[in-house]
């Protein structure tokens, strides 16, 4: 009885422990009047939380109120005194659909 208890919290602590397939660093691009620029993101969850960075040319910004639903998943981005919601989702092991006002994007992992 012992062990199996044993057994269980360890399996209960590396489940606890265990990588969500969302963090990482990824990469898209975004189309602008002034032409394409690309992002780099980093995503880390812990829980049901999400926190990161984005990155572009102009720049880094920590990402805001970020929450996690299984494979989807929320965050804010300001800058320039402005604040974009955006939805997203993870459609497989190295691909991200993100959806916000400025329309989608597709993020794809940095190995």
């Amino acid at each position: 009885m012992k062990n199996l208890f044993t057994l269980l919290f360890f399996v209960g602590c590396f489940s606890t422990f265990a990588q969500s397939k969302i963090d990482g660093n990824w990469k898209g691009s975004r189309e602008t009047p002034n032409g394409t620029f690309e992002l780099n993101y980093t995503f880390k969850v812990e829980g049901d939380k999400l926190t990161g960075i984005w990155k572009t040319e102009f720049g880094e910004s920590p990402l805001e109120n970020g929450k996690v639903d299984g494979n989807k998943f929320s965050y804010s981005i300001s800058f320039n005194e402005m604040t974009i919601e955006n939805n997203a989702e993870l459609v497989s092991d190295d691909e991200i659909v993100i959806k916000s006002e400025r329309g989608d994007m597709k993020l794809t992992r940095v190995k």
